[in-house]
């Protein structure tokens, strides 16, 4: 089953004696570095000769290291990266980031919107201005939101046809209350624009983390591929943090069972490879 799987769309790393992931809570599990060498040889096991590593902090030093480290490692083939899109040079930023060594990686950026106050943050006149500049970049744009914060990313895709959103987590639904609505809703009218995308990824941490299965996910799983379709549709892994709820393996597997035969190499493969231009 997992030599189906190609490419891992979305996943972090990170190394505490760098910089602090101040997001970990103090006895986590996950406060520890995660390199990618140690997912290396889950990835190898998996069938997954391809990975997406995606940011996981807000600071402009870390996108040069995650540039650094997929031209070091084979297994990465693309980042999603951060810069702050309310500076006024930012398309000479990003500039600046391609023609950094392993530029050529730099595939999309992300910012924590999830964390930000203001529900209707991505419709900032500083932060459009932002959007428009990463659209003109060539690169997509990684949404990482609360189910409040879609009817604003609805609004921003719509305005921006030029760009396109990359929809991270489901939107994170409220899978442990067991609640589709008004996520459901929200979801398809984002899926109705064709400048959107989504990945089939953090489901498991979405749930009661002790608890949870498969059919826990399936309602949630069905909505978005139901919305987007295979060809709009990439699965990632979320790892490390993942791990909070399932292996490496276990999230593969969960994704496989999630999804028909026939849509794998979409969701799998040729989707990410096409979106990140891999």
């Amino acid at each position: 089953m997992g030599a189906a799987v190609t490419v891992d769309a979305h996943h972090h790393v990170w190394d505490l004696s760098v910089r602090d992931q101040d997001w970990i809570g103090e006895g986590s599990p996950l406060r520890r570095d995660f390199t990618v060498e140690d997912l290396a040889p889950e990835a190898r096991v998996a069938g997954v000769d391809r990975t997406v590593l995606v940011q996981t902090v807000t600071v402009p030093e870390e996108t040069p290291e995650f540039l650094g480290l997929a031209a070091e490692h084979e297994l990465v083939a693309g980042v999603v990266g951060w810069t702050d899109l309310m500076r006024p040079d930012v398309a000479d930023e990003l500039a600046r980031l391609r023609e950094l060594p392993g530029g050529q990686y730099l595939k999309g950026i992300r910012h924590q919107v999830q964390g930000e106050r203001d529900p209707e943050w991505l419709l900032r006149p500083d932060v459009r201005r932002g959007l428009t500049a990463v659209a003109d970049a060539g690169l997509v744009y990684d949404l990482v939101v609360l189910p409040h914060q879609l009817p604003a990313c609805i609004k921003a895709a719509a305005s921006l046809p030029e760009l396109t959103f990359v929809l991270d987590h489901l939107g994170k639904p409220p899978i442990a209350s067991g609640t589709l609505e008004p996520w459901a809703s929200d979801l398809r009218a984002l899926a109705a624009l064709p400048n959107t995308v989504s990945k089939l990824s953090g489901m498991v941490t979405e749930a009661d983390l002790a608890s949870w299965t498969i059919d826990d996910l399936r309602p949630y799983a069905d909505v978005v591929l139901g919305a987007f379709g295979p060809d709009r549709l990439m699965f990632g892994s979320d790892w490390p943090v993942c791990t909070l709820a399932a292996t490496y393996g276990e999230v593969l597997d969960i994704a496989h069972r999630l999804t028909g035969a026939h849509e794998r190499t979409q969701i799998f493969e040729t989707t990410a490879t096409r979106v990140y231009d891999l």
